[in-house]
């Protein structure tokens, strides 16, 4: 428990410290610039995001046999966001959400699954995304530099893509490279059994997905669509709120990679790289103080409201016993 608080202090100390150290004593008066209207307005958009994705969990769980209210649902998501913001590497995300899905009867494995569809969507998306802003940038050149973004962020989502398809069409691969892994960390007989068991049931469960009908599909990517549009937005207002401008691909962008910079940190809310590269990529076309104070609104509405607004709704949905949990985990 106390290795956790150490790193809760870490994360918050480089989330707060590295936009404070790269925009000097310029960044409090550049803060100022944002009007409490475009704060809210940011505020908004974060909740009908949520709103979004609760719409999203339904309808998954729903091509599962399993009704949840919009509320329980909201809360849910709530809850699971909050937990991907406290524990490193977002680790806690699909604990919060099996556990509290199990509540409303489904199987872990099963849980998994859906999780594992919701992640699959946003994968979708992104690499969507990637696409069209390659195609964008090719039909109307623009001064953008480091392009080798979009080529190492292409890879990871193909990578994840690819290891997902692999699950579903060519798990005796999966099961066979699994157990070589767990022979070579010396765990027993029975534990990698069981490990294979999992694996195949949570197989089975996903299996189940794929014969949810098209327009459930379709609307479940239209609503993560709709929820990534939102939230990749706030960068993008956040700056014009503070009177400057970038275009919209380029904040997706940054976004992004800041994001996969720091998961590599491996803190709670990838704290320290997202801010660290948040910054750098911003400096391109703004000046330090306002790219430090992008990156901290951005950061606010995004990371510190994810735990502010999170906090009691995990605490009155999960409770202490899963926060126990998700402290022993991460140890």
């Amino acid at each position: 428990m106390k290795r956790y608080w150490l790193l809760a202090l870490l994360s918050l100390g480089l989330s707060f410290g590295i936009p404070l150290l790269l925009g000097g004593p310029e960044l409090l008066p550049v803060l100022t610039r944002l009007a409490p209207p475009w704060l809210l307005l940011l505020l908004a958009m974060i909740l009908l995001g949520w709103n979004l994705n609760a719409c999203r969990l339904r309808l998954l769980a729903g091509g599962t046999g399993t009704r949840i209210s919009h509320l329980r649902a909201l809360g849910i998501l709530v809850s699971t966001e909050f937990a991907i913001c406290a524990t490193p590497g977002g680790t806690g995300g699909p604990v919060t959400y099996t556990w509290l899905l199990r509540q409303d009867g489904l199987p872990a494995t099963r849980s998994l699954a859906l999780y594992a569809v919701d992640q699959f969507m946003d994968m979708l998306f992104f690499l969507a995304a990637l696409l069209s802003i390659s195609l964008y940038w090719l039909l109307i050149p623009a001064d953008l530099p480091y392009h080798w973004e979009l080529l190492t962020l292409g890879c990871i989502l193909v990578a994840g893509l690819a290891t997902s398809i692999l699950l579903v069409h060519r798990y005796r691969l999966v099961l066979l490279v699994t157990g070589r892994i767990l022979r070579f960390f010396r765990l027993s007989p029975v534990t990698r059994r069981r490990m294979a068991r999992a694996i195949l049931e949570f197989r089975r469960n996903l299996q189940m997905v794929r014969c949810f009908r098209r327009w459930r599909l379709l609307t479940i990517y239209l609503l993560c669509t709709g929820h990534w549009l939102l939230r990749y937005s706030v960068l993008y207002l956040a700056i014009r709120g503070l009177g400057s401008s970038i275009s919209w691909s380029y904040g997706l962008l940054v976004q992004m990679f800041s994001l996969t910079a720091g998961h590599l940190t491996l803190l709670p809310g990838g704290s320290g790289g997202a801010e660290f590269s948040g910054s750098l990529l911003l400096a391109t076309y703004l000046d330090p103080a306002t790219a430090a104070a992008a990156v901290l609104i951005w950061r606010f509405v995004t990371f510190y409201w994810y735990l502010i607004a999170g906090a009691p709704v995990f605490s009155l949905m999960a409770g202490l016993p899963l926060w126990r949990r998700l402290n022993s985990d991460s140890q």
